[in-house]
């Protein structure tokens, strides 16, 4: 019995010995889908300083300071900065200031400064100087004081 088997085998590897194995292939797709995005990182505050006549506070004044952030985006958003809708005054200045957030980028998309909602069409990495101005009208001004402003940076 022991013969029979053994003689099958070989009479089975030997039919055998002389074909080549058929070959297969198969694709594999691999889908990925990025929705437009981006990430806001703020790397420092703002400051601002009163102008000579005591009408203006602002960023844009000498000594004043843009606040600073890093956006990382996929393109296709848009960034802007919201209206002023939190603010601290000392209580001596009871006169209405009129607030202006401004902002512009460098870096993977330039963007001059606008208060604008823009759109950031190319991805990358881009820094944004952020800038806010108060001012006061007609004979109105600026009392002694701490005043504290904030301004939202917006990417959508």
């Amino acid at each position: 019995m022991k013969s029979f088997r053994a003689a099958m085998a070989e009479s089975l590897l030997a039919a055998c010995a002389g074909q080549t194995a058929s070959a297969a292939t198969g694709n594999v797709l691999f889908n990925g889908t990025i929705t437009a995005t981006c990430t806001i990182t703020i790397n420092s505050n703002g400051t601002m300083t009163v102008s000579a006549n005591l009408q203006s506070l602002s960023s844009h004044n000498a000594g004043g300071s843009a606040g600073s952030a890093q956006v990382d985006t996929t393109g296709g958003v848009t960034l802007s900065v919201d209206p002023v809708t939190s603010t601290t005054v000392p209580a001596s200045d009871t006169t209405a200031t009129t607030w202006t957030p401004t902002f512009a980028t460098s870096g993977a998309q330039t963007i001059a400064e606008t208060g604008t909602a823009t759109a950031l069409t190319v991805p990358g990495t881009s820094t944004v100087a952020v800038n806010l101005d108060g001012t006061k009208s007609g004979s109105n001004r600026f009392s002694a004081g701490n005043y504290q402003a904030t301004v939202t940076l917006r990417c959508e």
